[in-house]
């Protein structure tokens, strides 16, 4: 795909949604993480319904250890891997107060260090919390941009790393949340909604659902 079409394609997504944000709920960056690294192979919508209860009593590294794994697991428990996960995140609150005075880092290699915090968590939390212009690969923008022929890659990092080459620099910031919203309501896996479509004449998908 040439870099103008590119460019009109985010410029849509723009006039459509100038400010797109994540859709998880939180109440500063610490629930943002944790939020995030419950999102992993779950919807927001099933993480929203289990957390506003989860950040009353335990919005920081503190206060989550002291709730502890067990109590944890109880307000986590109908979101998928709640075992794994509530063990990452009092390995992460853990972490954050023996090593960084209780703050997130704001380092990309620093954050991956903490459990639970793979590359793709890393970069969405780095760009919602700080605004960075990363993209994180999730599965709604891995099928996505291969769908619509921004890239041709096999796995998430390849899909990242051409993303990063060939998305202009004024779209970065907003790029992921764009491709993430357009996989979730309209590019969606088995039926996308090419009719309803506002990119559907710059998609380069062959079996569209017109």
């Amino acid at each position: 795909m040439n870099r103008d079409k590119i460019n009109e394609i985010f410029a849509r997504f723009a006039r459509a949604n100038p400010f797109p944000k994540t859709e998880l709920k939180y109440t500063n960056e610490y629930t943002l993480l944790v939020a995030v690294i419950l999102s992993a192979q779950a919807t927001d919508v099933g993480v929203n319904k289990a957390t506003p209860a989860l950040f009353k009593i335990a919005d920081n590294p503190g206060a989550m250890l002291k709730l502890g794994e067990g109590d944890l697991k109880r307000y986590i428990k109908t979101i998928g891997l709640f075992n794994a996960k509530a063990k990452n995140i009092i390995g992460m609150s853990r972490a954050l107060l023996e090593k960084h005075s209780g703050k997130i880092p704001h380092r990309f290699e620093e954050l991956c260090e903490l459990p639970g915090v793979g590359r793709k968590t890393a970069n969405v939390w780095l760009n919602c919390a700080l605004g960075k212009p990363l993209i994180a690969v999730d599965t709604h923008v891995f099928r996505v941009a291969n769908r619509i022929g921004l890239v041709k890659a096999k796995n998430p990092l390849e899909t990242e790393r051409q993303l990063e080459k060939k998305i202009p620099e004024k779209w970065k910031i907003h790029a992921h949340h764009w491709l993430i919203l357009h996989g979730r309501y309209i590019c969606v896996a088995r039926k996308p909604k090419c009719y309803e479509c506002t990119i559907a004449d710059l998609c380069e998908y062959k079996e569209k659902n017109l």
